[in-house]
């Protein structure tokens, strides 16, 4: 449970948070209802609600959460959908997703990161989640199509078999882009016939690295 010392902490970062374009009230709520301390490292712990990415194992990061509300927002989410997750890191943004779905499938590379997470949930007692330590550049073929894609590295280009397991009218947010120079955070809307794809700023992410997983 939130520390009262931290209450203040956390009312200011959902007003800077509103202030850079978060209005979807699901979203917001969601972030002021959820303790970010579980899915931060203890040394970093005091940090927990200031608006910036801290490290976790792997040499990963949990992202900061003004883009973790973005992202969410952008995925326009409701109760009925389906939704494929790459990249579970900490757990903080599956967590935010499944409060606003009715399934999340998440696929993390580093085999520590993804028990842990798995740990974590079944503590938290969340039933919706679904984990798995794999190639997340693979996807999840079994469970496919997928009402919505959030891929929380960066690629060099929008993932084939990734779009392939997107439904019709489906949309995947994505960071394309490499990891010394410059990434937009792309809304790739998926048609019956073609694409259309949305740049929705600039991003800094972890790569992608399709074809490597962490024993």
């Amino acid at each position: 449970m939130i520390k009262k010392s931290e209450i203040k902490k956390k009312i200011n970062l959902i007003l800077e948070l509103q202030r850079n374009g978060i209005n979807d009230p699901k979203v917001l709520k969601v972030i002021e209802e959820i303790d970010r301390n579980l899915f931060v490292e203890e040394d970093f712990r005091q940090k927990s609600y200031e608006n910036i990415a801290l490290p976790i194992d792997c040499g990963q990061t949990i992202s900061q959460p003004l883009i973790v509300a973005l992202m969410t927002q952008y995925l326009d989410l409701n109760k009925n959908m389906r939704v494929l997750e790459i990249g579970t890191g900490s757990g903080y943004q599956t967590f935010i997703l499944s409060k606003l779905t009715r399934f999340v499938y998440s696929i993390e590379r580093y085999k520590s990161l993804s028990i842990k997470a798995q740990n974590l949930f079944k503590d938290l007692n969340v039933t919706n989640i679904f984990t798995r330590h794999a190639d997340g550049g693979m996807g999840w073929k079994e469970q496919a199509p997928f009402d919505r894609i959030i891929v929380t590295a960066c690629a060099l280009d929008i993932p084939g078999k990734l779009l392939d397991q997107l439904s019709v009218n489906g949309k995947m947010i994505v960071p394309i882009g490499d990891q010394y120079n410059e990434q937009k955070l792309q809304k790739i809307t998926k048609n019956n016939k073609n694409i259309e794809i949305q740049d929705l700023g600039s991003v800094r992410f972890v790569p992608l690295l399709e074809g490597k997983v962490s024993k």
